[in-house]
């Protein structure tokens, strides 16, 4: 429900969107996608591969994508527990709109 929520409110702020359910999905995708992906918004939380996982992975596909880490967990709580590096991108969930794009404009420089 997060992903579709997040899903419309970026479409609606003129962002396209490549939408995937599994980090399995998500690569298939973007190795079909015929344009350049500029950011990858992963849960860092996911079953079969977490989102690090799968920023490496796409990476290997393209480099220079920019990556936006989601959690419900706390940021130190992940990077205490080894999921994350400290320091990397990352929003708490639960978000509000603004905090969401604001983020990501950061992001994306």
């Amino acid at each position: 429900m997060v992903r579709r929520v997040a899903l419309k409110i970026l479409e609606r702020h003129g962002y396209q969107i490549l939408e995937a359910s599994s980090g399995d999905e998500a690569l298939e995708m973007a190795a079909a996608h015929k344009g350049t992906i500029d950011l990858l918004l992963t849960d860092v939380v996911m079953p079969g591969m977490n989102g690090k996982e799968l920023a490496t992975e796409l990476l290997k596909q393209q480099e220079g994508i920019r990556v936006l880490y989601s959690s419900g967990y706390g940021e130190s709580v992940i990077a205490h527990e080894g999921v994350l590096d400290e320091g990397v991108n990352f929003i708490a969930k639960p978000y509000s709109i603004e905090d969401l794009l604001n983020r990501i404009k950061e992001v994306l420089g």
